[in-house]
C-alpha cells in the first residue's frame, strides 16, 4: 500500500451547513459530498438515545423530538450560561460541535477511504477569544489536530485569489451565513492575502430574516383566525412554519411571489408573500450589515484605503436579492455572487494544503539551519539553496505534490478582530480597559504594558482580561467583555512598587497568550491565563470519554 502524505482538510463549520473540502491531486480545490451525497451538512445534532444523528435526519426530528434536538449552536459558542440537558447529561457547545466536526470527518472518510487526522476550522472573523478557544476545543473533543483556525471572510478570500487569479486589488468580503455577519476589506495580491480590515456580528445571519418572516405569519394566522395563541409553543407548527419559511426564501429569489400555508390545530391559511413584503420586514437587518460595513470602510480609510475595487458575496443568504441591489446602491458596484457555500470550505482547505507544505519544507530546510528556526513559505523559496525547491517537490508523494505555482504560494496575513486589554483604575473610584492589543492591527503581534506590585512582598496579582470592539488606547469597563483572568505568581521579597511587565501575544490564531517578567531583573514571572467561558479540565475529560463512547451517525 502507497505511504500517504500527511495532508491538511478545511472545515467551514457553520451555524446552519457545515462542509468539508481538501486540495485534489490536480491541485484544485474540492468539497467533499457527504454520505447523503450533498455538499453541505446541516449543523443540527439530534440525540437519539446513546447515538448521536447529525445532518438532515437530525433537521427533520426537530418538530417531532424538540427537546432532543440542537440547532444554531454555533451563536452559543463562548457562552458560559449554554448548556443543552439530555439524560441529566450536560452537553456543552464545544461537544455539541465536535459531533458535527466528527460527522463531516467520517463522511470525507468513507468517501476518500483514508483516516483525516489534521484539519483547518473556520469561524467568523467576528470570533472573540473564548469563541476561538471553544472551536479549538470542539475539534479536539471531535479527534482531530487542528493545525489553525482561519477566518471565514480571508477563506472565502483565498479561494477566490486560486481560482479568479485576479490582479492586485481591494475587494470588500461580504459574508451574510445562517447564523453570522461578517465584512472584511482585502486587499489580493499575486503572492499574498492580506486583511486589512474587519468587521460585523457573529449574532446576525438568515437566521434572524427567518424569525422575522416566522413572526409575521404567526400574526397573520392570527389576523385571519382572530386567535391570540402563540401557535409557535406547538412544536410541529413552529418546525413547519420554519420550513415553509426556508422554502419561501429560495422561492423569492427567482420569483416575486411565493405561498404560504399555515396548518395549526385543524385550521389552515393560506398566506401569499411578496418579495416586496418579505424586505419590508426584514429592512432593518439588511440596514444592520450596511452600518457594519460602513463603520469598517472607515477604520479602513484611516488605514489609506479611500475606496475598493469589488464586492465579493459569500454565505447562503446573499442569494437574497435584497442584498445585491441594496450593496449596488450604496457603493455603486455590482457584488459577485462567488460560491457562496464552498468557498469558505474550499479557503481552509487551500490554507490547509500550503500550511502541510510549509511544515514539510521547512523541517527538510531545518536540518542546515543551525538555528532550528520555523519560516513560512515565502522566507523558504528566499533562503533555499539553489535547486531546493526543484529537488525536494520532485520527490513528494503524489498525494501532495500538484500543479500549483510554488513560487505564487501565498502569503495570508490577518489581523486582530477584538481589542485586547486590561482593567485599570482610571481614577480611585472608577475604572476603565487600557487596550495593548488594538483591534485591526495586523497578526501576529506581541504588545507589553507595565504594572507596579501594590505592596511590599505581594504573592501574586490578578488582572482581568477584557476585550472590546472599541480602536482606541482605552474603553469603557460597560462596554467591554471579560475573557478571563491572568494570575502572576510573585517571587518573595519584591518591593512595593517593582514594575512588572506584562505581555500579550495574539497568534495567526486571534488566540491570546500571556506572560510576565519583573523588569528590574527580566527573570520571567509565572502566569496562569484561563479563558472564563471555555469548557475545561475536569468537564472536557467527561466530554472526551462520551465521545469515546458514542456513536455518531
Amino acid at each position: 500500500m502507497k505511504k500517504q502524505t500527511k495532508k491538511v482538510f478545511g472545515i467551514d463549520l457553520g451555524t446552519t451547513y457545515s462542509s468539508i473540502a481538501y486540495v485534489d491531486e490536480n491541485g484544485q480545490p474540492a468539497i467533499i459530498r457527504n454520505s447523503e451525497n450533498q455538499n453541505v451538512t446541516p449543523s443540527v445534532v439530534f440525540f437519539d438515545d446513546d447515538n448521536v444523528v447529525v445532518g438532515n435526519m437530525a433537521k427533520d426530528s426537530a418538530g417531532i423530538y424538540p427537546h432532543r434536538v440542537v440547532s444554531f449552536i454555533k451563536r452559543a459558542m463562548g457562552e458560559p450560561s449554554f448548556v443543552f440537558e439530555y439524560n441529566s447529561v450536560s452537553y456543552t457547545p464545544e461537544e455539541i460541535s465536535s459531533y458535527i466536526i466528527r460527522k463531516v470527518v467520517q463522511d470525507a472518510e468513507e468517501q476518500l477511504d483514508r483516516k483525516i487526522t489534521d484539519v483547518v476550522i473556520t469561524c467568523p472573523a467576528y470570533f472573540g477569544i473564548n469563541e476561538r478557544e471553544a472551536t479549538q476545543k470542539a475539534g479536539e473533543l471531535a479527534g482531530v489536530n487542528v493545525c489553525q483556525i482561519i477566518n471565514e471572510p480571508t477563506a472565502a478570500a483565498i479561494t477566490y485569489a486560486a481560482v479568479r487569479s485576479p490582479e492586485n486589488k481591494a475587494v470588500l468580503v461580504y459574508d451574510l451565513g445562517g447564523g453570522t455577519f461578517d465584512v472584511t476589506l482585502i486587499q489580493i495580491r499575486t503572492d499574498s492575502v492580506e486583511v486589512v480590515c474587519t468587521g460585523g456580528d457573529h449574532n446576525l445571519g438568515g437566521k434572524d430574516w427567518d424569525d422575522r418572516l416566522v413572526s409575521y405569519l404567526v400574526n397573520e394566522f392570527q389576523n385571519e383566525t382572530g386567535s391570540d395563541e402563540d401557535i409557535l409553543d406547538n412544536p410541529e407548527t413552529c418546525q413547519d412554519l420554519i420550513m415553509s419559511v426556508e422554502n419561501a426564501k429560495k422561492v423569492l429569489g427567482p420569483r416575486k411571489k411565493a405561498p404560504i400555508s399555515i396548518s395549526h390545530a385543524g385550521q389552515r391559511v393560506k398566506v401569499e408573500l411578496t418579495r416586496e413584503k418579505f424586505e419590508e420586514i426584514t429592512e432593518a437587518l439588511l440596514e444592520r450589515t450596511i452600518s457594519f460595513t460602513k463603520d469598517m470602510l472607515a477604520e479602513a480609510k484611516e488605514k489609506g484605503y479611500e475606496d475598493f475595487d469589488e464586492i465579493v458575496l459569500v454565505g447562503g443568504a446573499t442569494r437574497m436579492p435584497q442584498i445585491t441591489e441594496r450593496l449596488e446602491k450604496e457603493f455603486s458596484k455590482t457584488p459577485t455572487l462567488f460560491e457562496p457555500d464552498s468557498a469558505v470550505a474550499k479557503g481552509a482547505a487551500i490554507f490547509g494544503w500550503k500550511y502541510a507544505l510549509n511544515a514539510l519544507m521547512s523541517s527538510r530546510l531545518k536540518k542546515g539551519n543551525e538555528t532550528g528556526e520555523t519560516k513560512n513559505m515565502v522566507q523558504i523559496i528566499k533562503d533555499a539553496p539553489e535547486n531546493f525547491i526543484e529537488k525536494n517537490i520532485g520527490d513528494l508523494d503524489e498525494d501532495i505534490k500538484t500543479d500549483v505555482d510554488i513560487e505564487k504560494t501565498l502569503n495570508v496575513k490577518d489581523v486582530a478582530s477584538k481589542s485586547f486589554g486590561v482593567v485599570v483604575l482610571k481614577s480611585k473610584e472608577e475604572k476603565m480597559v487600557f487596550n495593548l492589543i488594538r483591534k485591526n492591527t495586523p497578526i501576529p503581534v506581541n504588545a507589553s504594558r507595565d504594572f507596579p506590585t501594590a505592596q511590599d512582598n505581594q504573592p501574586t496579582v490578578k488582572i482581568r482580561i477584557m476585550e472590546n470592539d472599541i480602536n482606541d488606547k482605552t474603553a469603557p469597563l460597560d462596554n467591554s467583555v471579560e475573557v478571563g483572568t491572568a494570575v502572576m505568581s510573585l517571587p518573595p521579597k519584591m518591593p512595593k512598587n517593582t514594575k512588572i511587565t506584562v505581555t500579550f501575544g495574539l497568534n495567526v490564531d486571534g488566540r491570546l497568550s500571556i506572560k510576565a517578567k519583573d523588569k528590574e531583573t527580566s527573570k520571567p514571572i509565572k502566569v496562569n491565563f484561563d479563558t472564563s467561558s471555555v469548557i475545561q479540565d475536569d468537564a472536557f475529560k467527561k466530554a472526551k470519554d462520551r465521545a469515546t463512547n458514542t456513536s455518531v451517525d
